[in-house]
């Protein structure tokens, strides 16, 4: 009986894992998009697009109910403080994004898998093996490898970058706490209803007319978002967040994947292996989950 148990638990977990790795394949393209944006478009109108498109998705497929339902949610507050400390991570990066070049941005921001680990024990109670630890460890040795950061200083900007990691790694354990307490087309629409306000009020100011293919683009951005952030609330719901957090590395495999093709960035040797490094890290997650005995 606890084999069978252990089973669908394993199973469980695996799903959690391919749920929320393809999630970080999504919000890739997405970044790529507004990549693409950023130069003629300013950064509150993409957010707002954004975010209205994946709502519109959300009334398209769950009615008007689904919106008087997320008004009514339980976890109204939880989600509204998310998006809070989403939005304080953003400005934290893009701040810094002015005085850091993007190997030591991301480099920095990497951290983040590390402190949703810490945090899902302090916080969440999860017991976090030594195993799932050094896969921590080993994938943000592989960011480390791959970006080639030149030697940073502890400055305001790196101090910005790591706020920004913390904060995005607070959001994520909190995401975990709550997401097997509500439906997930609700998180969509709580989530994002926060940044469709937040993000609409500077459009009275900057609202820049896209054309067509800037349009279609938005609309891009806001598909791959919003099922990205599909996939990540359901891979929550399914296996422990200090497993998951690793595979938010593979985000950078994806980025100079997209960067290549896209825009003919050539990748240097240390991105490969920082690339396989990540990768391994991966399949350490993997294995153990896989092969892991019942208890006795």
């Amino acid at each position: 009986m606890s084999e069978v148990v252990l089973t669908d638990t394993r199973e469980k977990v695996l799903a959690g894992i391919m749920l929320t790795s393809f999630s970080y394949l999504l919000f890739s393209f997405q970044d790529a998009s507004i990549k693409l944006l950023v130069v003629a478009a300013p950064v509150w109108q993409i957010l707002f697009f954004r975010s209205a498109t994946i709502l519109a998705g959300c009334v398209a497929t769950g009615g008007w109910r689904l919106l008087a339902d997320s008004a009514r949610s339980p976890i109204l507050k939880s989600m509204l403080l998310r998006s809070f400390l989403i939005l304080a991570a953003w400005l934290c990066y893009y701040t810094a994004a002015k005085d850091l070049q993007l190997a030591e941005l991301t480099t920095i921001y990497f951290a983040a898998p590390i402190i949703v680990t810490a945090l899902s024990i302090v916080v969440l109670g999860e017991k976090v093996p030594l195993l799932r630890w050094a896969a921590v460890l080993i994938g943000f040795g592989g960011v480390f490898v791959a970006c080639d950061p030149a030697r940073l200083g502890f400055s305001l900007p790196v101090i910005l970058v790591l706020a920004a990691a913390a904060l995005w790694g607070l959001s994520i354990v909190l995401l975990s706490k709550v997401a097997s307490q509500e439906r997930t087309t609700v998180q969509l629409v709580l989530n994002n209803g926060f940044f469709l306000v937040i993000a609409g009020l500077p459009l009275f100011w900057t609202w820049q007319t896209p054309g067509w293919q800037e349009l279609l683009l938005l609309i891009a951005v806001g598909a791959f978002g919003g099922l990205g952030q599909y996939f990540l609330f359901e891979g929550m719901k399914r296996a422990p967040i200090s497993i998951i957090a690793p595979f938010e590395y593979t985000a950078l495999v994806w980025a100079f994947a997209l960067g290549f093709l896209i825009w003919g960035d050539v990748p240097r040797s240390e991105v490969f292996i920082g690339a396989a490094i990540i990768v391994f890290a991966g399949l350490v997650i993997v294995a153990s989950e896989r092969f892991r005995k019942p208890a006795a």
